[in-house]
C-alpha cells in the first residue's frame, strides 16, 4: 500500500509542476521518464545495495575525516571558549565551512573540479535533452554554490533568454554547495545526504522541462566557462579561507534571526489562536507528507519540519528536527531528511536575484521577475527527490 501511495504523490508532483508548465505542449516526456526511472534506480543503488553502502561509507568516512581535521583548527582558535563536552552549533556544525572552502580552492586552483564538472555536466546532456550549459550549471551547483556558478559562465548570463535563465536558476537552487555538506552531516544520516544530492541533480531538470519546457538550438548550444584570474597558491588560499568564513558569518546571522523571528510567531499564534504557526504549517503540509510515504501519524510533525525549511532554510529545520527525529519511524526519518537537502526557500531568491543582478543588471531583473515560480519549482523538486525515497525505501 505504501507504494501504491508514493506513486501517486509521485503522479501529483508531476501534475503541478504542468498546471504552471509555460508550454504544455512542447514538454519532452521521454528525457522525463528515462531521469524518473535512473532517480528509483539510483536511489535504491544508494539506500538498499552492498554496492551503496560502500560507497555512503567512502564518503561519510572521507568527511568525517575533514570534519575532524576542521575541528583541529576550530579547536586551536576558539578552544577555551565551549565548555568540553558542550556541542556548539556555530563551532562545531558551522566553522567546518571554512575547510572545506580551502578544499574547494585547491580542487579549484589545480583544475580537477573544473576538469570533473564540465565532463560529468557533458554526459548529463545526453540524458536531460537540455543544453551543455544547463547540464554543467547542475553540476557546477552543486560543488561551487548557488551564487558562485553564476561568476563561472559571466559572459554568457545576458545573452540567455528567460526560459534558460529560469532552469539555471531553479537547478542552483535545487542543489547545496558541497562546502556544506559535511555540516549537514553533522545532522543528518550521511546515506540520506548523499541520496539527496544525486536525486535533486536529476529533480531539477525534471521539473524544469515541465515548468518551463524550450528546445536549445545547435548555435546557441555553447559552454564558456570564465578562467579563474591566475593567482598564487597562497593568494588562492586567503581567498577560499575568507569566503568560507563569509558564508559562516552569514549563515548564522540568518539563523539567528530566523529562530528568533519563527519563536516570535510561535508565540503569537500560540497566545491568540492556541496553535504555534508551525503547527498549522504542518497541518497544511501534513497531506504532502503522506502522499511522499510518510505515515499519517507522523504527517503533521514532518509537514512542519517542510514548512519550516521553505520558510526559513534547512538549517533552521535541521535544528527543529534533530530534536523531535526520534518520534519518527526511519522511513520517515530518510524522507525527511532527503526533503531538507537544498536550497529552496525564500530567502534563496533574493540570494539568487542578487548574484545574477551583480553580474548582469537587466537579467537579476528578470530572474527578480519569476522570484515565486523559481520557489514552486525548486520546492517540487525537494517534494519529488523525497518522494522517489518513499518509493525506493
Amino acid at each position: 500500500m505504501k507504494y501504491v501511495v508514493a506513486l501517486i504523490g509521485l503522479a501529483v508532483i508531476l501534475a503541478l509542476a504542468w498546471l504552471v508548465s509555460s508550454d504544455k505542449k512542447n514538454i519532452k516526456f521521454r528525457p522525463i521518464v528515462i531521469m524518473i526511472a535512473l532517480q528509483i534506480v539510483l536511489g535504491l543503488i544508494l539506500l538498499k545495495t552492498s554496492i551503496g553502502e560502500f560507497l555512503v561509507r567512502g564518503f561519510a568516512d572521507g568527511f568525517a575525516k575533514i570534519l575532524n581535521f576542521a575541528n583541529e583548527g576550530t579547536d586551536f582558535v576558539f578552544g577555551g571558549i565551549v565548555n568540553e563536552g558542550v556541542h556548539s552549533f556555530f563551532f562545531h556544525v558551522l566553522m567546518p565551512i571554512v575547510f572545506m572552502s580551502v578544499l574547494i580552492g585547491i580542487l579549484q586552483h589545480y583544475k580537477i573540479l573544473p576538469f570533473i564538472i564540465k565532463y560529468i555536466g557533458l554526459a548529463l546532456s545526453k540524458v536531460n535533452g537540455m543544453g551543455k550549459l544547463e547540464s554543467y550549471n547542475a553540476v557546477a551547483s552543486a560543488i561551487l554554490g548557488q551564487n558562485e556558478v553564476f561568476i563561472s559562465f559571466k559572459k554568457q548570463i545576458g545573452l540567455l533568454p528567460r526560459q534558460r535563465l529560469y532552469t539555471l536558476c531553479a537547478s542552483a537552487m535545487s542543489t547545496v554547495s558541497m562546502s556544506i555538506v559535511g555540516s549537514y552531516m553533522t545532522m543528518l544520516k550521511p546515506e540520506y545526504v548523499v541520496a539527496a544530492l544525486v536525486l535533486n541533480l536529476f529533480g531539477g531538470f525534471i521539473i524544469s522541462s515541465i515548468v518551463n519546457p524550450y528546445k536549445v538550438q545547435p548555435e546557441d548550444d555553447i559552454l564558456e566557462v570564465k578562467e579563474e584570474r591566475k593567482q598564487t597558491f597562497f593568494e588562492m588560499l586567503g581567498e577560499y579561507i575568507m569566503d568560507g568564513f563569509k558564508v559562516v558569518v552569514i549563515v548564522g546571522v540568518m539563523l539567528v534571526g530566523f529562530v528568533a523571528l519563527i519563536s516570535m510567531i510561535n508565540g503569537i499564534f500560540s497566545g491568540v489562536f492556541g496553535i504555534s504557526f508551525q503547527n498549522i504549517l504542518g497541518y497544511a503540509l501534513a497531506p504532502f507528507a503522506f502522499l511522499m510515504g510518510v505515515p499519517w501519524h507522523e504527517a503533521i510533525k514532518a509537514g512542519s519540519i517542510m514548512a519550516t525549511k521553505i520558510v526559513a532554510n534547512e538549517f533552521v529545520a535541521m535544528l527543529d528536527f534533530v530534536k523531535i527525529q526520534g518520534d519518527f519511524s526511519e522511513r520517515t526519518k530518510a524522507i525527511v531528511s532527503v526533503f531538507l537537502i537544498s536550497f529552496a526557500n525564500f530567502g534563496s531568491i533574493g540570494t539568487i536575484v542578487g548574484a545574477v543582478k551583480g553580474l548582469n543588471e537587466k537579467q537579476g531583473n528578470v530572474v527578480a521577475g519569476f522570484g515565486l515560480k523559481l520557489l514552486y519549482g525548486a520546492a517540487l523538486v525537494s517534494f519529488l527527490s523525497a518522494t522517489i525515497i518513499g518509493i525506493v525505501f
